[in-house]
């Protein structure tokens, strides 16, 4: 899987500035849109007016799922993602929140 994007996303400093934790509830911004591609989809935030890019389509299935599940890892694990692949997942996942295209979720 590739990160680049959410890695890229997460320098730009815009989100919350807490630590991402992985084990807390997260959900996709209100202030993002997602429109799916045969790749993954195009992420737009209204906030910062920056588009990126979700380069899979688990990866875009765990986004869309965060808010159904009671934590990120319950999410990954819901989206069928391999236990090998899961920490390149929670690193895109770290940098998507660390750029504001999620967030944590009371």
């Amino acid at each position: 899987m590739s990160t680049k994007s959410a890695e890229s996303a997460g320098a730009a400093g815009v989100g919350d500035s807490s630590v991402f934790d992985p084990g807390a509830p997260y959900r996709c911004s209100p202030h993002v849109s997602l429109r799916p591609e045969p790749f993954g989809a195009l992420v737009y935030h209204f906030g910062t007016r920056k588009l990126s890019f979700l380069k899979t389509l688990p990866l875009v299935e765990v986004v869309k799922g965060l808010e159904d599940h009671p934590d990120v890892h319950s999410a990954i694990a819901a989206a069928g993602v391999e236990e090998t692949q899961r920490p390149a997942y929670l690193k895109a996942l770290a940098g998507l929140a660390a750029s504001g295209t999620i967030e944590a979720r009371q």
